[in-house]
């Protein structure tokens, strides 16, 4: 486990209330989407020597019909028709070269955007009774949290109670391939629930959110064992940053590239204490390790 270091932070003007919750850098930009908006993704333009960044619409669309074709529980229901931002609970992003992908949580399945007519669509794979009948998805809003687009696969992040990851192999419909994690020396959860919140992909390795460890970890594709884990607690919660609750890790967002991790915190429209108004969430920038220091 290696100290994270911050090579840049910038609170994200027009985050108030949004909760984000994913990342992903897809045609050079920094795209996000937020848990309590389920018609726009937003772009962020993160610049050297600002403390902070706009939060700035991209691309405004119209959110799928309820997916009759698998079993929808009765809130689940109930949230799409009582309220549209709440509807979708979109928690990953990513993409390919041709197509934009939302991950919603509210009905563990990915939503394909077609940017030509402004619409979201249901890709024909789900999850939930597979994953259900692995013992995963137990827990109302801790199911589906990240999405990443690896080649003709899809990866999708279970998060906690239990925590696990799902790959989707093009032409699986309904989800077959389950694993667990690997466990790390010194990954320290805090008594808190082990939990895996976002996905990047970068230079041939998967990259992993712990947010309750307050990690992100390197592993290997092709066994999930972490090559290294950085730990940002210290930042996460240090006098400047820290928000007035702290029962949780906020880290929902990932995305990397060369210039470094990049880490967005759902506050959850919590107020930090350092600035008791401030109710914006946080991306930071983190340095990947120096291996073999502390």
């Amino acid at each position: 486990m290696v100290r994270a270091q911050l090579l840049q932070a910038w609170w994200m003007d027009g985050s108030e209330g949004l909760d984000i919750s994913g990342l992903s850098l897809c045609g050079g930009e920094l795209l996000a989407v937020a848990d309590k908006v389920s018609e726009r993704i937003y772009r962020l333009a993160p610049e050297p020597g600002s403390d902070s960044v706009p939060l700035v619409p991209k691309v405004d669309f119209s959110r799928p019909p309820l997916p009759e074709d698998q079993p929808i529980s009765v809130k689940a229901r109930a949230l799409h028709y009582a309220s549209t931002p709440l509807s979708m609970d979109f928690e990953g992003i990513t993409c390919d070269d041709s197509a934009i992908f939302l991950l919603s949580e509210r009905h563990n399945r990915i939503v394909r955007l077609d940017q030509a007519s402004g619409k979201g669509e249901w890709m024909p794979v789900r999850w939930s009774e597979s994953a259900r009948n692995q013992g995963y998805l137990q827990l109302f809003n801790a199911e589906s949290e990240g999405l990443v687009k690896i080649g003709g696969d899809f990866w999708v992040a279970l998060e906690r109670d239990p925590r696990g990851l799902l790959k989707l192999e093009s032409g699986d419909q309904v989800g077959q391939h389950f694993y667990t994690l690997p466990a790390v020396a010194g990954l320290d959860f805090r008594d808190r629930s082990e939990d895996l919140t976002a996905l990047a992909f970068y230079d041939g390795a998967l990259f992993t959110l712990e947010r309750n460890a307050f990690a992100v970890c390197r592993r290997s594709l092709a066994t999930l064992v972490a090559e290294w884990c950085i730990e940002y607690r210290h930042i996460e919660e240090g006098p400047g940053y820290v928000y007035r609750k702290t029962n949780f890790g906020k880290g929902e967002g990932l995305a990397v590239n060369a210039q470094g991790i990049f880490v967005a915190l759902d506050n959850n429209s919590v107020t930090r204490v350092a600035a008791p108004e401030d109710s914006r969430g946080l991306l930071m920038q983190l340095a990947f390790p120096s291996l073999g220091t502390d």
